[in-house]
């Protein structure tokens, strides 16, 4: 045997796990789950006191790479993730150049061989991203993209948004929308109210999101195809995904933690690390936010990982948005909602785990004989303070720094290999 856990609680809802077991793992894959004193090269000894979860997948991530390597790259975008306790993720594709080819698919998918972790690539859901001409989807699925965006961006044109959409119920790729009305925002920075107009700047209205998110369902709905929602800000997205889920449309969406933990007020410190797309709004979408991840209407939380350099960050009002997230995302959630008793483990892997790959159409990580053992073991209790200068990430805006969390990965095993370890 390779590997041997023991005593550890192997929590996994598809395998209707939840339970102190041992878990062995040889080649690569699980292959016993029961007490055991069978030898292994490798014992961890969880005492108890740790958490198995199907390793964790982030289906939304930007590596920078290629074009932006200052800021990211995908050596260094895995290391950050594997220090989060992801064993996959899936690369946005708003990079220089972006990925709307082959060649691009290509470059991606073989320095991703380096990490350790699936890094797997999305496709532009238009040419350049420029929402003029459809890229060739056959294509980029031969290529190895995964799913399909134009994020950073809203596909502005609609009918060709439909078209993708309906292309999507042949080629099995699922379309990923960035809600965001760039007319609308108009230049905006923050979210628009109270906070933007104290700080005397431009705000973003939230029906920036909210329409887009109402356009894309209709969209879905005319076609009878499958739409995802990223990252749901606003009560508006909320009741609007739930309705329409309510009513039989094919839609899911996810959402980042800092959403369901912070609001706006956050902004008052003019400090640009604080600063993302959609941005952070006000307590009673924070509230709606947190509800809909709980009640089933949000599937999934990703980070939408997005590094930007301390130089770029470093005027508020000039800033570029985004924030890092993939060392922060398991114990921000496990703070905010598995320590205030709101949702259990289970929980929390469906939300980090199952659903993300469900979605995307991938093989889900599973607890189980004979599957790959990708599993994420956790210290739910481990307490610690977010100290920018020691992440694995290149660039530091995480919006969580300074902030004491509860929860982290102690190890994340990959195709049966310990890929990080604390």
């Amino acid at each position: 045997m390779d590997i041997l856990i023991k005593n550890v609680i192997a929590v996994d809802p598809q395998s209707s796990l939840n339970t102190v077991t041992d878990i062995g793992i040889s080649n690569g894959v699980i292959t016993s789950i029961g007490k055991t004193d069978e030898p292994a090269d490798r014992v961890i000894d969880a005492s108890g006191r740790l958490a198995a979860l199907p390793g964790l997948f982030d289906m939304h991530v930007h590596f920078r790479d290629p074009g932006q390597t200052h800021k990211e790259d995908i050596i260094t975008g895995a290391a950050a993730a594997k220090a989060g306790g992801f064993t996959g993720v899936a690369c946005m594709p708003n990079t220089k150049p972006v990925i709307d080819n082959a060649d691009t698919v290509k470059y991606v998918l073989d320095k991703a061989k380096k990490t350790g972790i699936d890094v797997l690539p999305i496709g532009c859901v238009t040419k350049g991203m420029q929402s003029k001409e459809l890229c060739d989807y056959d294509e980029l699925k031969s290529a190895g993209v995964c799913a399909l965006s134009d994020d950073g961006r809203p596909v502005e044109n609609a009918e060709l948004m439909r078209q993708a959409l309906e292309k999507s119920l042949d080629n099995g790729l699922c379309v990923l929308s960035h809600c965001e009305d760039l007319k609308i925002i108009n230049g905006g920075i923050i979210n628009k109210g109270e906070i933007s107009q104290k700080l005397g700047v431009k705000g973003m209205d939230r029906a920036s999101e909210d329409s887009i998110t109402a356009r894309e369902i209709a969209l879905a709905m005319s076609c009878g195809a499958h739409i995802h929602i990223c990252h749901v800000s606003t009560r508006g997205s909320v009741n609007i995904i739930r309705a329409a889920k309510r009513d039989g449309v094919n839609v899911t969406c996810e959402t980042a933690p800092h959403y369901f933990t912070f609001t706006d007020e956050k902004l008052l410190s003019r400090d640009a690390d604080y600063r993302m797309s959609p941005p952070l709004r006000t307590e009673d979408d924070r509230q709606a936010v947190e509800e809909a991840v709980l009640d089933g209407t949000i599937d999934c939380i990703i980070t939408d990982h997005a590094p930007h350099s301390a130089e770029e960050k470093a005027n508020f009002e000039t800033a570029p948005n985004g924030v890092v997230g993939l060392e922060t995302s398991l114990a921000a959630t496990l703070t905010k909602l598995y320590h205030t008793g709101k949702c259990g483990l289970d929980k929390i892997a469906e939300l980090m785990s199952i659903r993300p790959r469900q979605i995307l159409g991938l093989p889900t990580a599973k607890i189980a004989v004979g599957e790959r053992a990708d599993i994420t073991v956790i210290d739910p209790d481990y307490e610690w303070e977010v100290i920018p200068e020691e992440l694995n990430s290149k660039s530091k805006n995480s919006v969580f720094k300074g902030e004491k969390l509860k929860g982290k990965a102690l190890y994340t095993i990959c195709r049966g290999k310990i890929v990080f370890e604390l």
